[in-house]
This record gives structure tokens, sequence and C-alpha cells, in this order.
């Protein structure tokens, strides 16, 4: 999938208003690096942007690396953000959501959406087990990494 002038824009829209300091996207083919700079005395001045198209490798880029669930210190495990976005735990407002503390789920399950460029990403959980914890808040950005559920094995 290409992006437009017009998603970079987006891209970096989300990024200026985000705490994000620094993210690299990369796709087949074309590579996005954003990096908020500094004045040398603390205060950020406007991101540093660096896009490249087309890539003349010889070989196929490697996919960009994703979160992988980990352990927090209760022993759930954290279902991770694959993307930075916004987070709805519901298919549309009004509607129930995917999973609800108590819930069971499975690796395949959808537990939440993110919305990134006018674009709905289903999230599956990942892991099996119960939800224990929603660490995020409907309508909220969320950034890569960031966790939105914590799951009890078993």
């Amino acid at each position: 999938m290409a992006l437009s002038h017009e998603d970079v824009r987006e891209i970096l829209r989300i990024i200026d208003e985000s705490a994000l300091d620094e993210l690299t996207i990369e796709t087949e083919g074309f590579s996005l690096h954003v990096r908020k700079g500094s004045d040398g005395e603390g205060a950020r001045s406007g991101p540093d942007r660096a896009v490249s198209g087309p890539e003349r490798a010889s070989s196929p880029a490697e996919p960009a690396p994703t979160p992988h669930s980990e352990e927090p210190a209760n022993g759930g495990i954290k279902i991770p953000s694959p993307m930075l976005g916004i987070f709805y735990r519901a298919e549309s407002p009004g509607a129930a959501p995917f999973v609800d503390i108590g819930d069971r789920v499975e690796p395949d399950t959808t537990v939440c959406i993110i919305e990134v460029m006018k674009m709905m990403n289903s999230v599956p959980a990942g892991v099996s087990g119960v939800v224990t914890e929603i660490c995020s808040e409907n309508g909220q950005l969320v950034e890569f990494g960031e966790p939105l559920f914590v799951v009890s094995a078993g």
C-alpha cells in the first residue's frame, strides 16, 4: 500500500500533537523517519522530517518490528498497541465493546480498533486468557507499544 502526500501530512500532524519524540515507519518501498528536535535548551522546535521514496534494494526490506506482549509484575500479560493511532473499544459509537474485564480472549479475538489516517485496524489479543485490566481510554491517542489491556493467563 502506497502512502499519498496527504497520508504523510496526517502522520506528521498526529506526531506533532503527540508526546512522541521519534517515529520510524517502513513499508515496502517507503520509509519515513520523524524526530522532534531541540534548540539545545530543552525547548522543542519543529520536527525534523526525512522521507524517502521507493527503495532500490536488491532484496525486500525487512518488516518493521512489532511489539510483543510482555508480562507485568502482577503475572498478567500486556497487550501492547501495534501502532500509533486512536483507540476504540467498540466497532461504532453505542455498540458493545469488543471485550470487557472478565471476558475470556483467544489469540485471534479482536480486542479493539485503532484508527490511523481514517483507516480502522482491528487488534487481536495475541494471547489466551481473561481480561483483567483496560489500560487505555476510549477515543484517546495511543502510542506504539503502549499497553492497551492486561490479560491473566489461564
